[in-house]
């Protein structure tokens, strides 16, 4: 799964944006320490009334960022979509279009998600997480074929992206396009990342696609313990098993 973007942010320039009961330099802090909750609390009590543009946009930013970590997908889209409408900084744009792209992905908003993402490829940013992502919206479309040339066009980009490699993988071998190289791009992603329950409950299937069953139940097994509650390794668990 896509990863929403990270950032150090900006300190200002001229303002003090440290100013009223709450802190954007402070909020921006716990964000870093991954504090989720703390750094939301203490970005709304920002009294942003003497805040230029630039100011305004980080402030949006960081609030996105948060609801973001917090799977509260609708208050995200709200802030994101303000920096994107107005502001200017462009490197700041292509992060909170990705982060976009990642909420419309996940909450099966595939198009548009599509719609952002080559919105920042027709304009020159390629980017192994581009690709990914649009790897991932076209797989929830179905549009298979599609996935393996976005998630390859990824590792052409970054051949150890383990995001990639897990996703060519698992469609290869899911839809039975290549069941040999979707095992390999499987075991290879496992060994970057390990301890991923995504990945491993990838591998598994691809064990069992492969008709190596003793393999599939190690894997899956192992994908159960680590995330028990996601639905697609219990299906697949219950497949493997019987």
């Amino acid at each position: 799964m896509p990863e929403s973007p990270e950032s150090k942010g900006s300190k200002g320039k001229g303002k003090d944006i440290s100013r009223g009961p709450g802190s954007l330099n402070e909020g921006i802090r716990l964000y870093r320490l991954k504090r989720w909750e703390l750094a939301l609390k203490e970005l709304l009590a920002v009294n942003s009334s003497r805040f230029g543009p630039e100011e305004n946009a980080e402030l949006a930013y960081y609030l996105g960022l948060c609801y973001t970590k917090m799977e509260r997908y609708d208050d995200a889209l709200l802030y994101l979509e303000q920096v994107v409408t107005g502001g200017h900084n462009t490197l700041r744009i292509y992060q909170c279009r990705m982060a976009l792209a990642y909420i419309y992905a996940i909450t099966k908003r595939s198009r548009m998600a599509e719609f952002e993402l080559r919105r920042l490829a027709n304009s020159g940013f390629e980017s192994a997480q581009l690709y990914t992502t649009l790897a991932y919206a076209a797989w929830l479309q179905k549009r298979y074929k599609q996935s393996v040339e976005y998630y390859e066009k990824a590792l052409d980009l970054d051949g150890n992206n383990a995001t990639a490699l897990n996703g060519l993988g698992y469609v290869l071998v899911d839809t039975d396009i290549d069941l040999r190289r979707g095992l390999k791009c499987c075991k290879k992603a496992v060994d970057l990342k390990p301890q991923s329950p995504a990945y491993q409950d990838s591998l598994g299937w691809a064990y069992y696609k492969n008709g190596e069953f003793l393999e599939a139940r190690t894997w899956l097994r192992r994908a159960m313990e680590g995330a028990p509650h996601l639905q697609e390794i219990r299906d697949h668990f219950k497949t493997v098993t019987g």
